[in-house]
């Protein structure tokens, strides 16, 4: 049940979040919500465990956000939006949670700054975190009640932090 962290630059503000075409100050951002449709998307995954994991992960994000998903990009399920400033003028809008069933892991897209994240990730299970990131190999390997946990004090989280988002 080790925690591997990976490491990464630090920033100002939320963690590298995406923006919409058209409202950023950054040529940078190229995930951006999209009109594509998330069953199409889903149906399309190869790999019969990550497609399972994935529809899991849908049901629990769609049943503690209580909105449908959009997709961000190619390939981010996302839930809801928000819109971030930096210091620096840059500027966009991300979800406020989200997922994306890579290759590698199952990657869940959540804000680490609420007060038991750190609790709730050490009893999680088998994982990896970035600042942002929650990769997971299979959902076997976590505790779903835990998992739960993470992503509904996340949605909350990321309510105050951004109050004026959707």
């Amino acid at each position: 049940m080790a925690v591997k962290k990976r490491t990464s630059k630090a920033t100002a503000g939320p963690t590298k979040p995406r923006a919409v075409a058209g409202k950023s100050k950054s040529a940078g951002n190229k995930t951006v919500e999209t009109a594509a449709s998330v069953t199409k998307f889903l149906a399309g995954l190869k790999d019969p465990q990550r497609a399972e994991d994935s529809q899991v992960v849908l049901g629990l994000m769609r049943k503690i956000s209580k909105i449908e998903p959009r997709m961000w990009g190619s390939s981010i399920v996302g839930f809801g939006s928000c819109h971030y400033r930096y210091d620096s003028g840059r500027e966009g809008d991300m979800p406020r949670i989200g997922f994306s069933p890579r290759k590698e892991a199952l990657t869940l897209y959540l804000p680490s700054g609420f007060p038991r994240y750190a609790a709730l990730m050490a009893k999680l299970g088998n994982h990896k975190a970035g600042k942002s990131c929650l990769y997971i190999k299979r959902l076997a390997d976590v505790d779903l009640k835990v998992l739960e946990s993470l992503v509904s004090e996340s949605w909350r989280y990321m309510a105050t932090r951004y109050p004026d988002s959707g």
